[in-house]
């Protein structure tokens, strides 16, 4: 099986060329990917556990999904592929804004990424792929601000980013 390609992207999100994904991190190569924000009919956030396994962030409490648009792969058809492959269910998304940032890990790896934030609804359960999610909860958004505050370490650094940032968009 050939490694995963990320879209490398400039500040504009221009696709600049490919890049098998370790590569991509090893190098801190800017590059384009998504993140999924699902919620309830009670304004509950889905949130899911990494799975331990991760090679990055293992067990650390992020957004619903994420991951990376493949080559030719628009971003929404992206976030609801990566939605049925992590936590086994389909909805309509919606993009609501772009951001980029850079984060280190402790393994010498280091994300850099054009990040696209989407939202969707949905009310049942999910049926997760133990691979990529060791489990899920739904959390009220001051809920996860509060604890966020009081325990930083146990989210990922760009979940953290985008509450940091960009609390209001996700709110609304």
């Amino acid at each position: 099986m050939t490694e995963e390609q990320v879209i490398l992207v400039d500040t504009n999100d221009n696709q600049i060329g490919l890049m098998p994904k370790m590569e991509a991190h090893k190098k801190a190569v800017l590059h384009r990917a998504f993140s999924v924000f699902i919620f309830n009919d009670n304004g509950e956030l889905m949130l899911q556990q990494r799975a331990s396994e991760k090679y990055h962030s293992p067990l650390e409490w992020t957004n619903t999904c994420c991951s990376h648009q493949r080559d030719g792969e628009a971003s929404l058809e992206a976030g609801k592929r990566r939605l049925q492959e992590e936590m086994g269910f389909e909805c309509e998304l919606e993009e609501v804004f772009t951001f980029i940032y850079k984060a280190p890990f402790e393994n010498g790896l280091t994300e850099h990424e054009l990040d696209h934030v989407m939202i969707g609804k949905y009310n049942g359960t999910a049926t997760i792929n133990k691979e990529e999610v060791e489990t899920y909860k739904w959390m009220p958004l001051e809920e996860i601000k509060v604890d966020m505050e009081l325990q930083p370490k146990i989210y990922t650094v760009w979940f953290r980013i985008i509450f940091d940032k960009y609390y209001n968009f996700i709110k609304e």
